[in-house]
């Protein structure tokens, strides 16, 4: 029994020897997938605090509102990047959550904030199924045009019900900030961002874990080939319905993080512009790594800002300086596109293979 014992226990030493020769980088990657992930989602939410810590309101709201945009673009990134399946709503799970949030903050008001969060994901996740399995047999440019019509129609809702859901201004509330125990170490604005980078990380966590795992490698062949994943045994229409429903609940917590973030819910931010630009920031940062969901992220919030500065420098009227930011913004993508066609990702990740094989 003890030489089946250290037999069995050699490959496991042989591993961890063969990790520490490789340095720092081996024994991570020697480490399970699910806590790696966890480490990096810790180290995250330092380098956030950190950063948070250091700057002023206006600037941690801005990384609270790359935080958010991130988890939308990541969770497109699985349905597009992993699945293979285009969608132009992802405004409209947004636009879900954010009002199942307020409304439960106006009808629930003593509700823990996580109940809240989960409500919302809740009604994304219900939504999603229900758009992937009546579209689970379109594909290319008929699953494009489904998930548009979704995203013109839906904002429309709140106009049709403005006594429930406050017609064109929306609907306004009011959460608490940083906790009285942490009054006068924490800022309001610095206490919403960590809020919202925590529930990103947990749900990046959760996708970086999907993507790697059975189901993402089924998303993967789903994507490649349709028609041999079938022959392989791969349940197509079953796979592509779970890639819209977790894709949809990020999307809709996302929207839950923003209304909480603003203390409001309005039709105007879910418009089909917010899909479309969610759609061009996952083709800027890259498909098929959840890293290109960062950056795409990153453009939204800081490119838009350039923009803006761009068109009060050169002192441009109202109207084309209300503009100005999407104009620059898609100057940007279509550069970045010509010169880089994998996207920002792409070109990061051939830079490092280049100077690995130097």
């Amino acid at each position: 029994m003890a030489s089946s014992l250290r037999r069995k226990q050699a490959p496991a030493a042989a591993t961890a020897r063969a990790s520490a020769r490789r340095g720092p980088a081996g024994l991570w990657n020697s480490l399970p997938v699910l806590p790696r992930h966890l480490l990096a989602a810790l180290a995250a939410l330092a380098l956030v605090a950190v950063l948070t810590s250091v700057t002023d309101g206006l600037t941690a709201l801005r990384v609270a509102n790359v935080g958010y945009y991130l988890l939308a673009v990541a969770g497109l990134q699985l349905l597009v990047g992993f699945s293979g399946q285009i969608s132009l709503g992802n405004g409209a799970f947004m636009f879900i959550g954010a009002y199942t949030t307020a409304l439960m903050v106006l009808y629930t008001p003593m509700a823990p904030l996580a109940v809240v969060m989960l409500a919302a994901v809740a009604a994304g996740c219900l939504a999603g199924m229900l758009v992937g399995a009546a579209t689970a047999r379109l594909h290319g440019p008929y699953l494009a045009g489904a998930t548009l019509a979704l995203a013109v129609g839906l904002p429309a809702v709140a106009l049709r019900f403005p006594d429930l859901l406050g017609g064109s201004n929306g609907l306004f509330f009011s959460l608490r900030g940083a906790p009285p125990a942490l009054s006068g170490l924490v800022s309001d604005s610095q206490w919403k961002a960590l809020v919202v980078w925590f529930v990103v990380l947990l749900a990046l966590v959760v996708l970086a874990t999907t993507s790697r795992g059975r189901l993402g490698r089924r998303m993967r062949a789903i994507r490649d080939d349709e028609a041999a994943a079938a022959t392989a045994g791969i349940p197509v229409g079953r796979t592509k319905v779970v890639a819209f429903v977790i894709s949809a609940g990020c999307g809709s917590l996302a929207g839950a993080c923003q209304a909480y973030l603003l203390g409001t819910a309005t039709p105007s931010s879910f418009t089909l512009a917010l899909s479309l630009s969610l759609l061009a920031a996952l083709v800027l940062g890259g498909l098929g790594s959840l890293w290109g969901a960062l950056w795409g992220a990153l453009a939204l919030v800081y490119l838009e800002l350039a923009g803006e500065e761009l068109a009060h420098a050169m002192g441009l009227g109202s109207n084309v300086a209300n503009n100005a930011p999407v104009v620059f913004f898609g100057v940007i993508l279509i550069v970045i596109v010509m010169a880089w066609p994998l996207g920002v990702q792409g070109a990061l990740s051939r830079l490092g293979r280049s100077l690995r094989g130097r």
